[in-house]
């Protein structure tokens, strides 16, 4: 029943999104788009029963931008995440997400980047271009530097990429673990079960003084940030 609910409200959700782009085509603004983006994941959160349980969002400066790292476990670790990061963000997608009628034209004037994840050269020109972005227009990012949902819950090598955004527009990192969606939805299943996640922020990693070439510093400060909170008994 649940299911048949959600399905019904995205059906009701993509109706609502025609005119709403063309209004925000014609204002030139995509905030309109945002809190629908909002709204329409706090009610897929009721519909499908996950309470999330938040903490440390006090250390996020609203007005500042921050690249935001966490974890990957789920499907549904985007969705939650855009609905609790207490500021507008935007994400890096695979560009075939961005074919979706309406609703990658929506995507596009939000400010989120297709990126060719079988190009090395469409790879580096995303992290240009959200680089770009972060200094013109102050947007925040968020990355999942494990590059692909983990397939037993662990936290799996990061990659380099958001990093690189990071050092080149010299922003915060802000790490992020999530914890609970694994079990609620791992990779592979279809439908989410009720439960309870959790989502910790973790205290903002300054990048002065990094540099490309020591990367692996800063990522080694940023995963072991997040992998304090998996190993927590709390």
């Amino acid at each position: 029943m649940r299911t048949f609910f959600l399905l019904f409200f995205y059906v009701v959700l993509i109706l609502l999104l025609i005119p709403l782009l063309l209004f925000c085509c014609v204002l030139k603004s995509a905030r309109p788009i945002i809190f629908m983006g909002k709204w329409a994941m706090y009610v897929s959160q009721k519909i499908l029963g996950i309470r999330v349980e938040v903490t440390g969002a006090e250390k996020i400066a609203k007005e500042k931008p921050y690249v935001f790292m966490s974890n990957h476990l789920s499907f549904i670790d985007g969705p939650l995440l855009f609905l609790v990061i207490p500021q507008p963000i935007r994400v890096i997608l695979k560009k075939e997400v961005f074919r979706i009628p309406f609703v990658g034209l929506g995507m596009k004037l939000v400010g989120f980047i297709p990126v060719d994840r079988k190009s090395i050269r469409g790879g580096k020109q995303s992290i240009d271009r959200a680089a770009h972005l972060i200094e013109e227009k102050g947007f925040s990012f968020l990355i999942f530097p494990e590059g692909t949902r983990s397939l037993d819950g662990r936290l799996q090598l990061f990659k380099r990429g958001g990093f690189f955004i990071a050092i080149d527009s010299q922003v915060p990192i802000v790490p992020i673990t999530i914890k609970g969606t694994y079990e609620l939805m791992p990779k592979g299943s279809f439908f989410a079960k009720k439960g309870t996640v959790k989502v910790v922020f973790h205290p903002p990693v300054p990048v002065q003084g990094f540099d490309r070439d020591s990367l692996p510093g800063l990522l080694d400060r940023v995963r072991s940030s997040i992998q304090s909170e998996l190993t927590s008994k709390e």
